[in-house]
């Protein structure tokens, strides 16, 4: 059922129709209904929710889908008034990751925010076990089930969390050694279904899975890509961003989408051809500040040109300056070799050598550069400022610029 509310996307319908045969679903019916306010109650009001539930009779439906968060209290009466299973929007996307999650971390991340969900709609059971009156054989346990189930969720959720800890020191010993090899990393990211993995494969010539529906790849994939003659990077494709992503599944993959805001640049991959394009490229920026990738360089690529009347290759805006690159990531692939030279020319030269001036309050920043190995001398002038002779790779320039707040009016040639 798809009810649409104030600032929802045009397509919204169509999207939760996607994910539903995503999840496995065979849909069988439609019911749209428009609120501007949800209904205390059951979110569709009184009159709906009979117009629903004789068309749910009528059909033999098992489960209904909701295109809307709902509270547990909700959930609750809308199932108890229509006499079947009802799924909310974010208990659908939680169960399309826990079928598609193939890592050992994937599934830790889901497991974890299915609990979280879990949480708060537990309701009373085996009330039988709660009496508390006096006699022999008449006390009960001195605990209620429904708080015997939240200390046991509880208790799952800290051990899954201390896993997380230790697969997250792995992955950052991953960062590490790509840092190592002094190869720039470049995230795609984007709206789920835009193409990521299929121009994943193209650049690299992998055979991710890819597949033309919704979260059809979760698990991070890392492969080398040569963009240039001598110039080279990582590139790593990761799960896809949608309208009102759950909040559990963002922090649950938190670990996940940190390749994302430690890339040195981002490919921000879009269908060209989507009629809410706009309102996709808004929530994939959104998902971006909310992970702390919003001072992270970002390239837009507009995907699936072969679908439109737009023409492969790269755009400009008034001013000269690259916009974005129009591709075709499908067989037969276009624009391809242009976007490998936009990301060639974003990233700059492989390594630089600068003279560095450093306050005595910025050590941090000096600690960062001698752990890069990139300090070919020290020395301190005469105003008090440490002068360090660098040379490191572009992109490790660059990033100090954004994220360690070394200031570019202090950067020069030696």
């Amino acid at each position: 059922m798809h009810v649409r509310m104030p600032g929802d996307a045009l397509d919204a319908a169509e999207e939760m129709a996607a994910l539903a045969r995503s999840a496995g679903a065979d849909i069988v019916g439609r019911f749209d209904h428009r609120r501007d306010t949800p209904d205390p109650r059951t979110f569709l009001g009184r009159g709906k929710v009979a117009e629903l539930a004789e068309q749910v009779a009528d059909l033999g439906v098992a489960l209904v889908l909701i295109d809307q968060p709902l509270s547990a209290a909700q959930e609750r009466n809308l199932e108890a008034d229509l006499n079947c299973r009802v799924l909310d929007r974010t208990g659908l996307i939680l169960d399309i990751f826990a079928q598609r999650a193939q890592t050992f971390e994937g599934r830790l991340q889901v497991e974890l925010a299915q609990l979280k969900h879990v949480s708060s709609r537990l309701v009373r059971g085996w009330s039988h076990l709660e009496r508390q009156k006096g006699g022999i054989g008449l006390r009960g346990p001195g605990e209620k089930q429904l708080e015997m189930d939240r200390r046991m969720i509880s208790g799952r959720i800290k051990q899954i969390e201390r896993r997380l800890v230790k697969v997250r020191r792995n992955r950052e010993q991953g960062r590490k050694a790509r840092r190592r090899r002094q190869l720039p990393v470049v995230s795609l990211v984007g709206y789920t279904n835009a193409g990521k993995t299929t121009l994943f494969n193209a650049l690299t010539g992998s055979e991710r899975h890819a597949e033309d529906r919704l979260f059809a790849t979760l698990d991070t994939s890392w492969r080398r890509v040569d963009l240039a003659p001598g110039a080279a990077a990582v590139i790593s494709d990761t799960v896809g961003f949608i309208s009102r992503l759950p909040h559990d599944l963002v922090a649950a993959f938190r670990s996940t989408l940190e390749e994302v805001s430690e890339a040195d640049l981002l490919l921000h991959v879009i269908d060209a051809g989507a009629q809410e394009r706009e309102h996709q490229i808004e929530q994939v920026e959104t998902v971006l500040d909310e992970i702390g990738a919003q001072n992270v360089p970002v390239l837009r690529v507009y995907n699936k040109v072969d679908t439109t009347a737009l023409t492969a290759g790269p755009f400009y805006t008034d001013v000269g300056e690259l916009e974005g690159v129009r591709i075709s990531a499908q067989e037969p692939a276009a624009g391809l070799d242009d976007l490998l030279a936009a990301v060639a020319a974003r990233l700059g030269p492989q390594r630089v050598r600068r003279l560095v001036s450093l306050a005595p309050e910025q050590g941090k920043l000096r600690s960062e550069l001698f752990r890069l190995g990139s300090v070919i001398n020290e020395s301190y002038a005469d105003n008090g400022t440490l002068e360090l002779e660098v040379e490191l790779p572009n992109h490790e320039l660059e990033r100090l610029h954004a994220r360690e707040g070394l200031e570019r009016e202090v950067v020069s040639r030696p």
